[in-house]
């Protein structure tokens, strides 16, 4: 049997803030880790059962933690990780902001946050790197995320999990429907066929609870998804995630299965301990059992990790040009906004006929406040005009 791993807590300049923490962890939690021990105890190949508990609400560094994990944990390990974030949209890797967002909504409530108004929501916007559709995080929503060997994954396996964990806090009627989502029966039926997306996906007295996205490597495959606990923002997520402009966009990128969505009504650290134990029940005894916080950005792969989901300098432009006619972009994706709509644009366009790229973006629609920064964006990879000049 595989001795765990034991961390003495940590003494250093965040301790003030270690033991507010630690006053609000369960007693089965271990302390916060410094950077080394959190940084060997992930890459460790005798580690091979992983749980991480993260107290931070910052999407960027989770995701970041996230990743961090995927990347540098041994091959043939299994890792369990659990954070909350503060209010954001966090869409996938290959969707488009303008078709999934409601962008001026989430502009007019971010400006009236910074001019002090106390009742508007600052939501913020993030891509991460794994793929699937749009979701709304906030501090009643916790998130899981399992990775495990490519031999081992399974798109239900892990929703499966969290089923359990849920019906042992009391919700009967929580089940993985055909879509790989945990839905809710209000009237309890456990019951669901998983041939060919049947009638319970639609019935009234069915709600979404839980959604799920994926990403697979040679060596690793990660599966991540959401739980409705105890969302005050329920009410809202649906005009959120519905874009005033998704009539008029014919868009390249994946579209979100939109689905009517409801609280389970548990806490989020009964939910937090019931995944824990579940998650034990699946892959026995734990090599790591770990709280992380803040202090995983001092983590050199961590930090450059949000900065890459932070940054613009990490946008690439591909075009397939043939006798002078885009045929294909290709836009590296990145959490801004910018690309898609230049990329909607251009395709189909010749290349040596554009005109300047202030104009060509005010007539396909782009709001003027975002002109001048897409226009310089692409006059800084293809110059101001590509348009041939007469002799």
């Amino acid at each position: 049997m595989r001795n765990a791993l034991h961390f003495p807590p940590i003494l250093s300049r965040r301790a003030s803030r270690v033991t507010q923490l630690q006053s609000r962890a369960p007693s089965h939690l271990i302390s916060l880790t410094s950077r080394r021990q959190f940084t060997d105890a992930a890459s460790h190949p005798s580690n091979k059962v992983q749980f991480y508990l993260s107290r931070t609400n910052d999407p960027y560094l989770n995701l970041s933690i996230e990743h961090h994990l995927l990347q540098k944990s041994p091959p043939d390990s299994t890792i369990c990780f659990l954070y909350t974030n503060r209010p954001c949209i966090v869409i996938g890797r290959n969707q488009n902001p303008w078709l999934e967002v409601n962008l001026p909504l989430i502009e007019q409530l971010r400006a009236k946050s910074e001019s002090g108004d106390a009742d508007a929501l600052r939501i913020e916007l993030v891509r991460r790197r794994s793929g699937g559709g749009t979701v709304f995080h906030d501090g009643g929503n916790v998130n899981y995320s399992v990775i495990c060997p490519p031999a081992t994954f399974d798109r239900d396996k892990h929703a499966e999990m969290v089923v359990r964990a849920l019906r042992h806090l009391g919700v009967s009627g929580a089940k993985v429907n055909c879509r790989h989502d945990i839905v809710v029966d209000v009237n309890g039926s456990q019951e669901t066929p998983k041939e060919g997306c049947p009638i319970e996906q639609q019935s009234p007295s069915t709600f979404k609870v839980s959604g799920s996205a994926y990403k697979l490597t040679r060596l690793r495959s990660l599966h991540h998804g959401t739980c409705l606990l105890s969302s005050p923002n329920l009410g809202n997520i649906s005009s959120y995630l519905r874009s005033p402009a998704e009539p008029f966009i014919k868009a390249r990128g994946v579209e979100s299965v939109r689905s009517k969505v409801r609280n389970v009504g548990v806490g989020n650290a009964d939910f937090e301990q019931a995944v824990k134990e579940e998650f034990g029940k699946m892959y026995g005894k734990f090599d790591v059992d770990i709280v992380v916080g803040d202090e995983a950005l001092e983590i050199p792969n961590v930090s450059s990790g949000l900065s890459e989901l932070k940054t613009r300098d990490w946008a690439g432009l591909h075009l397939d040009v043939r006798q002078g006619v885009i045929q294909a972009i290709k836009i590296d994706e990145r959490p801004t906004l910018r690309a898609d709509v230049a990329k909607d644009h251009l395709l189909n366009t010749s290349f040596f006929e554009l005109p300047n790229w202030n104009d060509l973006l005010a007539a396909g629609g782009l709001r003027a406040t975002h002109v001048d920064e897409v226009a310089s964006w692409l006059q800084g990879l293809l110059g101001d005009s590509c348009k041939q000049k007469d002799p």
